[in-house]
């Protein structure tokens, strides 16, 4: 299937070379465009868009807020943010915002086909200066006896996520746990804001992604 994509930067001639870029494979095609984030918004509003490319920095609203509202407005809009700044901070404030990838505006004649087909497979995209910067990171705070990140669940609450990902009700995990039904359900509260999903069927696909459950 073709994979329709809304194209959203500020500048024409960006827009001009993207679509240029896109528009030569056959599996994606540029169906709408958008000169900032809140006409991006109102086009994934009105018609079939299944992956939305943001610019970070337009005016009116950036990439970056019309990435979170379409989470809410059309959350099966897959998001991919579209930037010339290569730094930590935006990167994080992407995947906070519910991209799926990130590309940088200097090499997307390499990175952006791949990018599109890796989004749509539900594949997190990192640009490769990403993944080293991380990688370097993380071992610094290791050289430096830093604190490491503290594990996003507790050792409960991703037992009860594993319950729950089985098929499990609140009342069986509660039996199998020896506690209350209204614990079970504020800890199933807690795991689905600390991972921002929303349903079992969510809490099921990490469960596998983490180990937790065969698939």
């Amino acid at each position: 299937m073709t994979t329709k994509i809304l194209l959203a930067d500020d500048h024409a001639l960006v827009r001009r070379g993207v679509r240029l870029i896109l528009d030569g494979e056959p599996d994606l095609q540029v169906v709408a465009e958008a000169s900032d984030g809140s006409e991006a918004v109102a086009i994934c509003r009105r018609q079939p868009i299944d992956l939305a490319i943001l610019d970070i920095a337009m005016p009116r609203m950036t990439g970056l807020q019309a990435a979170r509202e379409l989470s809410t407005v059309a959350p099966d809009v897959r998001v991919l943010m579209l930037t010339m700044y290569g730094n930590e901070q935006y990167f994080f404030q992407a995947l906070k915002a519910g991209a799926s990838g990130y590309v940088l505006k200097s090499v997307l004649d390499r990175d952006l086909v791949e990018a599109c087909r890796a989004t749509m497979r539900g594949e997190p995209f990192l640009y490769p200066g990403a993944m080293t910067r991380l990688v370097r990171s993380y071992l610094d705070r290791i050289k430096r006896g830093a604190d490491l990140p503290q594990q996003i669940l507790t050792a409960r609450e991703e037992e009860i996520l594993k319950l729950v990902a089985e098929g499990n009700s609140s009342k069986e995990i509660a039996e199998l746990l020896t506690i209350s039904v209204k614990t079970v359900e504020r800890h199933r509260s807690n795991i689905l804001q600390k991972l921002g999903l929303r349903d079992r069927l969510d809490l099921t696909r990490y469960a596998i992604r983490a180990g937790l459950l065969e698939p």
